[in-house]
């Protein structure tokens, strides 16, 4: 079974991720990875004036090494893997950046990138989303890139709805607003149901 955290920046994803490392014996793994291809990940948010094609590419990149290198291989040995962000993250905030490229010819940004991604990605089989609002987001990342900003979260934020909307029986909404106990509480609990 393969289980995604998702949710703007700010929600508590990795919080949730490490909690539920301390809980389960799974297989945890996040994007973008610790190899060179999310390291270039990395660098690319670091830079304001990076092109939204190009970052868009180095996470499929990176998400492409991911499903090889550690998600495939666990789901083959019968593992359970819980992923700190995987595609749905990729067409958010990717559809997000690329809906603002003066160059980029596409109707719908977030449809381009899930098209790009359909040939190979492995759909997660259960997603638990923390849903937070833009500016307690922006607020708790510290708004230090270009991706933590309010205006731009926003846009992220309605591209999950959409994801959503579309999908809505593999999401579990949680409210991730109340204090941190009583959300790793009702994830943990999430993810034993789930099982």
């Amino acid at each position: 079974m393969l289980i995604t955290l998702e949710g703007i920046d700010g929600s508590g994803k990795t919080t949730v991720w490490e909690a539920l490392r301390g809980e389960f014996e799974f297989t945890f793994t996040r994007e973008p990875t610790d190899t060179w291809y999310g390291d270039a990940v990395r660098q690319s948010v670091a830079d304001d004036d990076a092109d939204p094609v190009a970052e868009a590419f180095l996470y499929v990149a990176d998400h492409a090494a991911h499903l090889a290198e550690t998600v495939r291989p666990a789901l083959r040995d019968d593992d359970v893997v819980v992923t700190d962000r995987y595609s749905d993250s990729r067409y958010a905030y990717q559809g997000a950046t690329l809906a603002a490229h003066p160059y980029l010819d596409v109707d719908d940004p977030l449809e381009y990138v899930q098209r790009v991604h359909d040939p190979w990605t492995r759909p997660p089989d259960a997603t638990v989303y923390l849903d937070v609002d833009p500016e307690t987001g922006a607020r708790r990342a510290g708004a230090t890139n270009k991706m933590e900003q309010v205006a731009f979260l926003e846009r992220v934020a309605d591209n999950y709805e959409r994801l959503i909307d579309d999908d809505p029986d593999r999401f579990v909404r949680i409210d991730a607003t109340r204090p941190q106990e009583a959300v790793l509480d009702e994830v943990e609990r999430t993810v034993a149901e789930l099982l």
